[in-house]
């Protein structure tokens, strides 16, 4: 007690004994938080409950009322000095600290337990040392959009004409009534121009969320001694990260704990090699480098802008609007159209001037409109102005601006939708390029089944264990030996009589729990009574891991490995029987048990062997020098069997791909038996399928095949156990190799090689690394097969509407073109004025793209075998569709143009109304046409589709608006209820048309198979 009051008084006088250089306002903050002190640490050493605290109390609370200097928790690092050390990677100035153990003390952190985790240590560590997030690059504006808009040349033309007619047209007929040809072009760009913008601004915006989205990967933390899994944007300075193969570092920091740790910082320096980390030589940790191999715990020092990768980031913006290839395809088809479309202006230009200087055309009194010298040169000019405006309005008129816009609303739809069917779409050609996929190659752990796995066997020798107090003690002890200190797992538990949680991948989450509530294993127990020398951790490509360790009690040395049972297996030389003797492992004995693992395996079950060998005395010190695993002369433990069942509707997602004629393959690293159980009981394999052996084969029989035998077998192969990472590319390139288009799922980092290479990578958004992800088009957020059957008839719809759109874009081109053309060579006027055809195109390109591009899929896509990926973009179907009712319009147009008036009784005015109500009301029935190009039953499902209906309205409304009340604006003239009645009757033959049409057989050479779109 006195030598505590001797330290305290000691400690007082120091606070009391205040620096001369203070200034007086400061040494009256000094005396107030000095006599505070003092009176607390008088206090707590008369009380006589705090004998054992009665140590010199915290002066945070004293600190924290007073604001004498904020945050001084903190006070023992410099974070700007702590930050530099890290990038630096200076290992003197963190020896200086004291070490990495320094470090976390200085940032209250307990290495084993983590930081407290509450929400006012985060918001006080947040408010300290900042979050980790980083500020995005400025998105691009609507105002970015619209200056895209404005640099099409068409509309650029389409303006300069606007421009030409407004000025020429109010000299001639006054600013009254002079201004509408002009200013209905300018209006008629503007809502193109808005449409456009608008569509591109809000798909860039979702672009921008769905970036967020993918970026906001999960970490897993220590808070409170409880593993968490949190965003990597709630990662704090002092949080412990725990880090495994594939993980993305989510910030910086210094290596706290692990094995085997092998970082990529490819992203950082560049350098490919995989770089070791570890406590002596390099315990350094950088934000965005991946985690190749091993895994660890690491100590978060920087966050956010305070590390480089948040540095280099916030200067990066990540543009996701790539040309996908159809839209590279359409671009190239809206060129050709283009092309025939100026060509056909130019012939209307020439023949209306050739008309005009020879004297064929007339004015509205029926005067000759040139005259030779009489005429006057404004006259001749305003003429050439009113032909050069019918010119361009037939190239605006004539170019499909509306293809590219509805890729680009179909694509933009397709992708919200599929986010809601659980699909994250990184790479905008993966929607399309799905549609033509020929064969999905799939995992079968958390894909095919649930990944809720639960040792259902337990294989003692040679005799199934029912009972775990049967199992001999010492059995039982080397058992949860090797559970315990052989796994990446952890568990938690908050009070003792609360439930416990398991922490880790699902396959050590089911052996550790069958360990502590069938086999009453302590974890903390047996990990103080071991100190671990060495470990190899789990891969793909191993299918084992190993650690080796030294008990405290007798110094021993032990290995422990666990892993593919026939694989352990071949490393043992004996194995522990029922009575818990060892037994020689002959051939007989062998054999005995790949039977018993065929049978587990068989019954659908994951075997996994436990095998452990004690290190002689005499080699135990090379063993520890070398830290080198012994793999053989092993003696087997036991098996497990672990269920995983397969997901509820998967063999019906299986059978609806079969069906679309896209055969699924399964790929996994089980073994034979498993496999082969599992895809039989999904419906990848028939039951009497494999009798010839051809259709299940192992990875290193498909590795060990000569390149034409591969290219042979490919195609009969279902099914691929124990293979690699490296098989499953080999795979994926034998199959493109024989023209397929192949979907891959994968979730572990050594997949990313066949994500890459494949036309579509699936990567899996629970179990997938970040490495997978990364290398992926598509994230599965649920990791269900189902979900990629839903990609899959997505990929298939966005290909559909883009061709329904087509179709009904090329049959108003072709008519318009026709009519136009024909009209200005024979009778020398263009029966649609230039804002009558605005309007057409203006309903075209956007009304008509927004309306096809939303049709949601229906099973008819699933019924049909799958898009090569070299046919035509336009159909046979296509073509017979859009010919007969092109030409069903060029005829009836032709003939309302030529002896509409004569037939009807009506002037001239009235029966170019007729020609145009009717043209517009022809393409609103095609509408429906276009919404089946194949099925007679054109209005199937239309009840579903609300905004297709809504828009056909909205066309409808404003159709009745230009005829009706813009009389001077559209040049029309007021219809009465008969003449609208033979309009829509008129229309209204486009449908039964279309019926009969598709009735008409097409052959199956592309019907322009000279033209390459």
């Amino acid at each position: 007690m006195s030598n505590i009051l001797h330290v305290s008084v000691s400690c007082i006088e120091s606070i009391l004994d205040a620096p001369a250089t203070l200034s007086k306002p400061n040494k009256r903050w000094h005396l107030a938080f000095a006599t505070i002190y003092c009176s607390r640490a008088l206090h707590s050493l008369l009380n006589k409950k705090n004998k054992k605290t009665s140590k010199l109390p915290l002066s945070i609370p004293s600190f924290v009322v007073l604001n004498v200097e904020p945050h001084l928790a903190f006070s023992n690092i410099e974070h700007t000095i702590l930050t530099e050390v890290v990038k630096k990677k200076n290992l003197e100035q963190l020896r200086e600290f004291g070490g990495v153990a320094g470090v976390a003390d200085a940032l209250k952190t307990d290495a084993k337990n983590g930081i407290h985790g509450d929400v006012e240590d985060i918001a006080w560590r947040q408010e300290v040392f900042g979050s980790n997030t980083y500020p995005r690059p400025p998105g691009k504006s609507f105002f970015y959009f619209v200056l895209e808009a404005f640099k099409d040349l068409t509309i650029l033309i389409t303006l300069a004409s606007a421009t030409l007619s407004l000025g020429f047209g109010i000299k001639e007929h006054g600013l009254k009534e002079g201004w509408y040809d002009g200013g209905s072009i300018f209006v008629a760009v503007f809502l193109v121009i808005s449409v456009s913008a608008v569509s591109n601004f809000r798909q860039n915006r979702h672009f921008e969320k769905l970036s967020k989205v993918s970026n906001n990967n999960k970490v897993e933390v220590v808070r409170d001694g409880h593993r968490h899994q949190i965003s990597i944007f709630e990662v704090v300075v002092g949080d412990v990260v725990y880090l495994k193969i594939g993980a993305q570092v989510a910030a910086d920091g210094l290596f706290l704990d692990g094995h085997s740790l092998q970082v990529d910082e490819s992203s950082m320096t560049g350098e490919s090699d995989h770089v070791e980390v570890n406590c002596h030589h390099n315990p350094f940790l950088f934000s965005g480098t991946k985690v190749a191999d091993g895994y660890g715990q690491m100590l978060v020092t920087s966050v956010g802008m305070d590390t480089t990768w948040g540095e280099m980031m916030s200067t990066i913006s990540r543009d996701l609007n790539e040309e996908t290839p159809l839209q590279a395809r359409l671009n190239k088809l809206t060129s050709s159209i283009g092309k025939v479309g100026l060509a056909v202006a130019f012939l209307v230009l020439v023949v209306l001037v050739v008309r005009y200087f020879t004297g064929n055309t007339e004015d509205e009194n029926g005067n000759q409109e040139f005259n030779g010298g009489k005429t006057k040169a404004n006259d001749i000019v305003n003429a050439m102005v009113r032909i050069i405006a019918a010119a361009v309005t037939i190239v605006v008129v004539a170019i499909p601006e509306g293809l590219p816009l509805a890729v680009t609303l179909t694509l933009a739809y397709s992708m919200k939708r599929m986010l809601a069917d659980q699909a994250m779409v990184r790479k905008l050609s993966a929607c399309e390029t799905m549609g033509s996929a020929t064969t999905i190659c799939t995992d079968k752990t958390g894909t095919l089944t649930l990944n809720q796995m639960k040792v259902t066997k337990y294989w003692l020798g040679k005799e199934p264990d029912e009972d775990s107090s049967s199992i001999d003690t010492h059995v039982l002890k080397l058992i949860q030996q090797g559970v315990a200190l052989n796994t990446t797992g952890s568990i938690y538990r908050a009070t003792s009589g609360s439930e416990f949680e398991f922490s880790g991948s699902p396959t050590e989450k089911a052996i550790l729990s069958w360990a502590v509530l069938e086999l009453g294993m302590d974890m903390e127990a047996i990990k103080q009574n071991y100190s671990i020398l060495h470990v190899e951790a789990f891969n793909s490509e191993k299918k084992r891991s190993g650690v080796l360790m030294r008990k405290k009690a007798d110094n021993k040395i032990h290995v422990h490995w666990k892993g593919a049972a026939e694989m352990i297996l071949a490393m043992c030389s004996s194995y522990y029987d029922a009575s818990g003797s060892i037994k020689c492992l002959d051939d007989g004995e062998r054999i005995t048990f790949e039977q018993i693992i065929e049978g587990m395996a068989a019954s659908s079950l994951r075997c996994i062997a436990f095998a452990h060998k004690q290190i002689p005395e005499e080699k135990q010190e090379i063993s520890e020098s070398r830290q080198k695993l012994k793999e053989d002369s092993l003696t087997l433990i036991g098996l497990v069997g672990i269920k995983d069942p397969c997901r509820p509707g998967v063999r019906k997602a299986v059978e609806d791909c079969q069906y679309a004629g896209v055969n699924v393959r399964m790929i996994t690293g089980d073994n034979v038996f498993t496999a082969r159980a599992i895809a039989t009981e999904c419906g990848i394999l028939r039951p009497d399928q494999d009798m010839n052996g051809e259709a299940v084969v192992e990875g290193e029989v498909f590795r060990n095949y000569t390149p034409e035998e591969r290219m042979e077998k490919v195609d009969k192969i279902r099914v691929m156990a124990r293979s690699s990472p490296f098989d499953k590319l080999l795979m994926v390139q034998c199959l493109k190799q024989k023209g397929h288009v192949v979907a891959v799922t994968g979730d572990g980092t050594n997949d990313a090689p066949a994500l890459k290479e494949a036309d579509i990578g699936l990567s899996m958004g629970i179990q997938g690394t970040e490495v997978a992800k990364e290398s992926s088009d598509i994230i599965i957020l649920d990791d269900n097969f189902a979900s990629v059957a839903t990609v899959l008839k997505w990929g298939r719809c966005v290909y559909n509407n883009i061709q329904k759109f087509i179709q009904f874009q090329l049959t108003v081109n072709v008519a318009a073109l026709v009519i136009n053309f024909v009209a200005a060579v024979s009778a020398g006027e263009v029966p649609l004025t230039a804002v009558q055809l605005l309007w057409v195109n203006l309903i075209m390109d956007t009304l008509g793209a927004l309306a096809l591009a939303t049709e949601k899929p229906t099973k008819e896509l699933m019924e049909k075998p799958p898009v090569g990926r070299t046919e035509a973009l336009i159909s046979n179907i296509m073509w017979r569709n859009l010919l007969a009712q092109a030409l069903y319009q060029i005829a009836i147009l032709l003939t309302l143009q030529f002896k509409g008036e004569s037939i009807f009784g009506v002037s001239e005015e009235v029966n170019d109304t007729l020609i145009f109500n009717t043209f517009v009301l022809c393409q609103v029935f095609n509408e429906f046409n276009a919404r089946k190009l194949e099925k007679k039953n054109v209005f199937k499902g239309l009840h579903k589709n609300k905004l297709f209906l809504g828009i056909i309205g909205i066309t409808i409304i404003l159709q009745v608006v230009m005829v009706e009340f813009l009389k001077k604006f559209a040049n029309t003239e007021r219809l009465n209820w008969g003449q609208w009645g033979v309009c829509i009757g008129i229309a209204a033959a486009s449908w039964p048309i279309g019926w009969v049409v598709k009735s008409i057989p097409v052959s199956e050479k592309p019907f322009l198979s000279y033209l390459k779109w």
